[in-house]
């Protein structure tokens, strides 16, 4: 075989090679940009609970800790254990 053939095969073969790594990391790194449209709503503002006497209670040692406004509701972790949920009435 002519050795122009190969070596148009060869660069034909890297420049393919390269085209589909770069594509590949490009797919890998390349995430929404900020402020473009998404499907996730926007996120409410936090709500004022004060008054409902919530508490997040660690089943453990028994920290307690009192929640007074309330967004995303994500359990925090005590102890290595997620603490409980503990809604208690206020004293009159």
């Amino acid at each position: 075989m002519p050795t122009w053939v190969v070596v148009t095969t060869a660069l034909i073969g890297a420049f393919v090679i390269w085209r589909v790594g770069i594509a590949m990391l490009r797919s890998l790194t390349m995430s929404r940009a900020p402020g473009s449209a998404s499907d996730e709503p926007a996120p409410d503002e936090p709500e004022d609970v004060d008054d409902l006497g919530v508490y997040l209670v660690c089943g453990e040692c028994g920290t307690e800790l009192r929640v007074s406004r309330l967004g995303e509701l994500q359990i925090p972790r005590h102890c290595g254990e997620k603490m409980q949920v503990v809604r208690r009435p206020e004293p009159a």
